[in-house]
């Protein structure tokens, strides 16, 4: 079942142009809709379902800088630091409180790779550091586990997702830009070797840029301009549990599972690197590409075909603008949660906390993390047309970096010198050989 959003009113009519269309109402295409507000470009937001329906609401709400993979400290620096002042800058609660992140362990060597990475990026200067064995039992004190460390950050937090994205596209709103959803984007034209109008299931739109941020969905959308994107998607589980008293103010990350407070008084808990791939004929066309991640994670994913095989975001499709696309039969693509998933999670959390015996499940989810081989997003010009670009592939990151990311693609469609060095999410390192090697710290 698909977590509850908070609505939101959408725009009524298309404009007949606009500077800037943005193709997905997720939390990276909000963010870059406020941003480009702010620089004074008109912008519309096309949303296929409504906003945050999917991944952007199906997250854990982790808002972390720390245990980033190196190519993206910097991206993550930079979203924390709009994290913070989100609720300001927006003018409305949006729902993210700093209450420091941790993550545990039990094992040295693990110990020995949070070194490094703290070694690695000391030169940021970011707050926060290892804790010994004394300092994580005095900050849990609740847990029946004994942790030999954690790697702590007091800036980190969370935010709702249920209430992120929609208070972050009110904002972009109010301050002029068009939010679209039951709308879905069958694709552009080009005129003289540039983007000339989007098409949509309700009409055109003028435009000279658009910023792809669908998702999963992105690779097929691209695919059909002739734009490579490789992409894969791994089906996760979610759920929150019951009001319960509170045993940490963040969140913590541990071996079997991971877990954050809400402002509902529960706590969202997921598990950690555990999840299922679906074989789909999208899927295997770009397998070589993956070959080495899947090997990395072959003992946490299961494999399987369902039905995602003929319809979902790595189904074969195509289509012709004036009739409808995939993205109109899927307005909310919802997979089913796991229920082993939700059985294991919920008793490794009564296990660990023998205080919380009494929380039940109040909700649980599915979702699709939307993946590149490297584990490190694209932000970048998409394929040889002018004026289009791609912001996809957050690798379940997305939510926590998604206001940079955002940010950063707006400077790259205004002409701006890029805040944060947009080097390192060039789609190009796919094909050049310079993709990143996978650190994948937590």
């Amino acid at each position: 079942m698909s977590p509850r959003v908070e609505a939101l009113h959408s725009n009524d009519a298309l404009p007949a142009r606009a500077d800037v269309v943005i193709v997905g109402g997720g939390i990276v295409g909000v963010c870059a809709a406020l941003a480009l507000r702010k620089r004074g470009l008109s912008v519309a937001v096309l949303e296929k379902g409504v906003i945050a329906g999917e991944q952007s609401s199906r997250n854990w709400g982790w808002c972390r800088e720390q245990l980033r993979s190196l190519p993206e400290v910097p991206l993550a620096m930079k979203s924390m630091a709009l994290w913070r002042n989100m609720s300001d800058a927006i003018g409305e609660d949006s729902g993210f409180r700093q209450t420091g992140m941790m993550v545990v362990t039990k094992d040295p060597s693990e110990v020995a790779r949070w070194e490094g990475w703290l070694q690695s990026t000391k030169a940021y200067g970011m707050e926060g550091g290892l804790l010994s064995a004394a300092e994580t039992r005095a900050a849990l004190p609740a847990t029946s586990e004994r942790w030999i460390s954690a790697i702590h950050s007091p800036v980190d937090g969370w935010a709702e997702p249920a209430i992120a994205a929609p208070a972050i596209a009110r904002s972009a709103q109010r301050q002029g830009a068009t939010i679209h959803q039951q709308c879905a984007v069958r694709g552009w034209e080009t005129s003289a070797g540039r983007l000339s109008h989007v098409v949509t299931e309700r009409g055109e739109i003028r435009t000279q840029a658009v910023l792809c941020a669908a998702g999963a969905w992105s690779t097929m959308l691209l695919r059909r301009h002739g734009i490579d994107f490789p992409q894969s998607g791994v089906y996760a589980t979610a759920f929150r549990t019951t009001a319960a008293a509170q045993i940490h103010p963040g969140g913590v990350g541990s071996p079997k599972f991971s877990y954050r407070r809400r402002i509902d008084g529960g706590y969202t808990i997921g598990l950690r690197g555990r999840g299922r791939i679906e074989l789909t004929p999208m899927g295997l066309r770009q397998a070589r590409h993956f070959a080495s991640l899947f090997i990395r994670r072959r003992g946490e994913l299961t494999i399987r075909i369902g039905k995602s095989f003929l319809s979902g975001p790595g189904a074969w499709s195509s289509w012709q603008l004036d009739r409808p696309s995939p993205f109109e039969q899927h307005r909310i693509y919802d997979p089913s949660p796991d229920p082993r998933l939700i059985e294991a999670g919920l008793a490794a959390f009564h296990a660990a906390y023998p205080s919380m015996a009494h929380t039940r499940v109040a909700e649980s989810w599915g979702g699709l993390i939307d993946a590149t081989p490297d584990m490190v997003p694209v932000i970048s010009p998409a394929g040889g047309v002018p004026g289009c670009y791609l912001a996809s592939g957050f690798s379940g990151h997305g939510f926590a970096i998604g206001p940079g990311a955002g940010f950063l693609a707006a400077e790259m469609i205004a002409g701006e010198v890029p805040s944060v060095d947009p080097t390192p999410f060039r789609l190009e390192r796919f094909f050049d050989g310079t993709q990143h090697r996978i650190h994948q710290w937590v």
